[in-house]
């Protein structure tokens, strides 16, 4: 039988409850329950006055909106504000009944210009949801996964201009001199003379109405006129884009335990430093990184602190047909290298950037017949580099082939790789429409706190899921060994229950309790 006029429901009045529209087993029923947010109240107190103005917005409500927004990937706060209006579960979230007006679209954007720029306050935030895991020791923090991925700028890839690249400071530099001077010296050698440096650090920041003099033949690159302060990411066969740079560290259990934005023209190796600093304090035992972090400065700084390196093979970079580098033995006591023909290179000089060099004879290598696999210089030379910090690299090789730490660093695709793909996927990462890297580090910290957020509310649920069968059992067991205990009773006669006095054997009655106790317990 056809139904008609089921639209008639539309103007009905009924009297219900706002509790009673959100199913008890939604995501933000589960958040809501898994996390006390009247912590948010002691971040932002003193960003409110006491005794003057006008009642504000509550700050909670003001965070929950683009908690909102990022858990459920919604790619801007006008379509936020558009879903608050109409769906029940968000309005319950933020503490609205049904005819309450929804917070204008640019409100969370002029309280955070107002209020929260230039703050921590979001990191404190992922800080202290990260802690709540933390108190349920769901966190394991002995292997670390680091990586970093890019999210696209929003900016136009043909709005750009040029400006002098500047020559960006490495984090180590003040070591790595002190160990040049100190190699130098060691062979004879004087230090080297300073290099000049009263040009600012190189990357995407900078401004772009500052109008900057290019002399010929300088090294320049693009700079995006809307976002200064992302960089030109290119990357095999992707498309050019301004971008920033999110690297990211977590557990082998996929909790996100850190993470720091930059441009996205700069290197991992370069960038990892702000990272390192905040996942130093839970002293790892290993640190499991890519090949974008295998360099002598990492594998120094990890080595020095107690924490392994895995790290994963290079290929060498050596033309086809010419000898590899490992074909070149190094004699650490005679501080020389031997070549495949048994000649000697000698030490020669450390330049700047910390690599000593070691130079054949010109008049063996001429009549060498394998010439033509060594070098193709035209003085018949063959030089080869090695790193004053090269045996933290060999120590790091040391620990890529010990027993188990490949299986480790395989899971590099479940943990690290696993989070970047859900939250371009379901979390909107994949793009920001904010402008700045203040704003793109806000969008990263409420992004990683709503995914731990969201992992730690399922946990709990299914745990409180299993409480009261737990309770059942234990209350079967406790029924169980009653009625056992008073059918030994009775058939031994006022005897425990054992068949000698010299052997301690359970009778059947009490084995076949136990086995099911041992099923229920491991299963």
């Amino acid at each position: 039988m056809m139904t008609k006029n089921a639209d008639k429901k539309r103007e009905q009045m009924i009297m219900f409850c706002m509790d009673d529209m959100v199913p008890q087993n939604h995501m933000l029923r589960l958040i809501d329950k898994a996390i006390d947010w009247d912590f948010i109240y002691d971040l932002v107190e003193e960003k409110y006055c006491l005794d003057n103005g006008r009642p504000s917005m509550d700050p909670v409500m003001l965070i929950k909106i683009p908690f909102i927004q990022y858990l459920y990937g919604i790619k801007s706060m006008r379509q936020t504000i558009r879903e608050i209006e109409v769906n029940a579960a968000y309005r319950w979230f933020l503490g609205l009944d049904m005819m309450d007006p929804v917070p204008h679209f640019s409100t969370f954007g002029k309280n955070y210009t107002r209020r929260f720029k230039d703050t921590d306050l979001f990191e404190q935030i992922f800080a202290k949801i990260l802690e709540d895991c933390m108190k349920f020791n769901l966190v394991d923090t002995e292997q670390i996964f680091v990586d970093s991925t890019h999210v696209k700028a929003c900016a136009n890839s043909k709005k750009m201009r040029k400006r002098v690249a500047h020559e960006q400071a490495l984090w180590y530099e003040e070591e790595l001199q002190k160990e040049i001077t100190k190699d130098r010296e060691a062979h004879g050698k004087k230090p080297l003379k300073e290099k000049n440096r009263n040009d600012p650090p190189s990357g995407g920041g900078g401004r772009a109405d500052s109008q900057e003099e290019i002399a010929e033949g300088a090294k320049t690159q693009k700079c995006s006129t809307t976002d200064p302060e992302s960089g030109w990411f290119r990357k095999g066969e992707h498309k050019h884009v301004f971008a920033y740079a999110v690297e990211t560290a977590c557990d082998k259990h996929g909790w996100i335990l850190g993470y720091s934005v930059h441009p996205g023209n700069e290197h991992d190796s370069r960038t990892f430093k702000p990272l390192y600093d905040k996942i130093k304090d839970y002293c790892p035992a290993m640190l499991v990184a890519d090949g974008g972090y295998r360099t002598p400065a990492i594998a120094r700084e990890l080595l020095m602190n107690g924490i392994e390196p895995l790290f994963p093979y290079k290929r060498p970079m050596t033309k086809d047909g010419f000898f590899r580098k490992y074909e070149y033995v190094y004699d650490e006591n005679y501080d020389c290298y031997l070549c495949p023909e048994n000649q000697i290179l000698s030490y020669r000089t450390t330049n700047r950037d910390g690599y000593k060099e070691y130079q054949s004879c010109q008049e063996v290598c001429t009549k060498c017949p394998s010439i033509h696999k060594c070098t193709e210089s035209k003085n018949h030379v063959k030089v080869v580099m090695r790193h004053v910090w090269e045996e933290y690299m060999e120590m790091a090789e040391d620990i890529r082939h010990t027993l188990g730490n490949k299986e480790i660093y395989e899971l590099r695709k479940e943990t690290i790789e696993r989070i970047f793909g859900t939250a371009k996927e379901q979390h909107g990462f994949r793009y920001t429409q904010y402008i700045g890297k203040a704003r793109m580090e806000l969008k990263a910290g409420l992004t990683f706190a709503c995914m731990n957020l969201k992992k730690l509310a399922r946990i709990l649920e299914n745990r409180a899921s299993k409480t009261p069968e737990f309770f059942g059992f234990l209350r079967f067991l406790v029924e169980e060994s009653l009625y056992v205990e008073k059918w030994c009773w009775k058939q031994s006669q006022h005897q425990l229950c054992l068949q000698s006095a010299g052997q301690n054997h359970i009778c059947p009655a009490h084995r076949s309790f136990w086995n099911l106790f041992r099923y229920f317990y491991w299963f």
